[in-house]
């Protein structure tokens, strides 16, 4: 693909701890490149580095080294008050744990972000309301999280990640704590909404039947990033 299809992209990114006197090399120099409208994979075992590198692209933590570009513009460079718009307005995120607020309803979780980024309320519901309809949950805006299935929780948590059209989703182990007729299920109204949305996804997944569908996987084993390898080798 053109550079114009890249969205987002990884170079030489590396992180690294302190462990007392023993210096932990988490990342090393990783690659990687998200194209438009792509579904990515990064699979790996326990300890691989897949959440702290996903951590890194959504600037929730700073790689030691190297740089990471959303749009050509260096994300980690950005002020914090840029880094916190940018994550509000361009980023979404799904968690393994749907991260719901126990004290607000489907709806007004889904709204949250909306809320956050100075919409009006009104505004704000409504649009919750289109992409509650979106994930398949129209009858089930009024209830609470704890009145939901897991399938359910994890349905909103989606919504409430799309629900300002973000250009690229990360999604760390999405499908981790659910069944596997609601893990497809997911699944499915993920493909749906990249080709409604035109929105990248990018999963950190031990889900190889998952990975398996994606457009692209990469592996990372001891901080290191390969690609092009049988999803069947991981």
């Amino acid at each position: 693909m053109s550079n114009s299809q890249v969205i987002m992209q990884c170079t030489n990114v590396t992180k690294t701890y302190q462990d007392g006197d023993n210096q932990v090399n988490v990342l090393k120099g990783v690659n990687l490149t998200v194209n438009r409208a792509e579904h990515v994979a990064i699979v790996g075992s326990s300890g691989s580095g897949k959440s702290t590198l996903l951590h890194i692209m959504g600037v929730l933590d700073q790689p030691t080294s190297g740089v990471v570009t959303f749009e050509q513009t260096n994300i980690h460079q950005l002020s914090a008050d840029a880094q916190a718009e940018f994550r509000n307005q361009s980023l979404g995120f799904v968690y393994q744990f749907h991260h719901l607020l126990a004290e607000f309803n489907a709806l007004e979780n889904v709204a949250m972000p909306l809320l956050i980024a100075g919409n009006k309320r009104a505004t704000a519901l409504k649009k919750a309301q289109q992409t509650l309809d979106l994930v398949g949950l129209s009858h089930r805006t009024k209830h609470f999280p704890s009145a939901l299935s897991g399938g359910e929780r994890q349905r909103v948590a989606i919504a409430r990640a799309i629900v300002n059209q973000p250009k690229i989703v990360l999604a760390d182990e999405p499908t981790g704590n659910l069944d596997a007729e609601n893990a497809q299920s997911i699944f499915k109204l993920i493909d749906d909404l990249k080709q409604n949305l035109a929105t990248s996804f990018v999963f950190v997944t031990h889900d190889l039947s998952l990975a398996s569908r994606m457009d692209k996987q990469f592996r990372l084993v001891k901080g290191e990033i390969q690609s092009g390898l049988e999803i069947t080798n991981v």
